[in-house]
């Protein structure tokens, strides 16, 4: 295996793991983001406030996304398993 081939596949790895990933932190990022504001307006400063909304919008996130991320993660999978032969060497 050449320092091209493995450069290619960490690479492909990290692109897949970013564009599957990144939905989901986006949704926490803005769930977290406006609960903060919240906090800040109200002057509630509960640190627990913020888990049950993120956790919500995440299952929520994961059940319409869910189909599409399993979609992206099982193509690198096969794309890795049939270029097999080529990391061997």
């Amino acid at each position: 295996m050449t320092i091209d081939t493995v450069s290619d596949l960490v690479r492909n790895s990290l692109y897949t793991i970013i564009i599957t990933s990144a939905p989901l932190l986006l949704i926490s990022l803005v769930v977290g983001l406006t609960v903060s504001i919240f906090q800040t307006v109200t002057s509630i400063q509960e640190q627990t406030l913020t888990f049950v909304p993120k956790v919500i919008a995440i299952f929520t996130g994961i059940m319409v996304m869910g189909h599409w991320m399993m979609n992206n993660m099982v193509t690198f999978t096969e794309d890795l398993w049939s270029d097999f032969s080529v990391y061997i060497k």
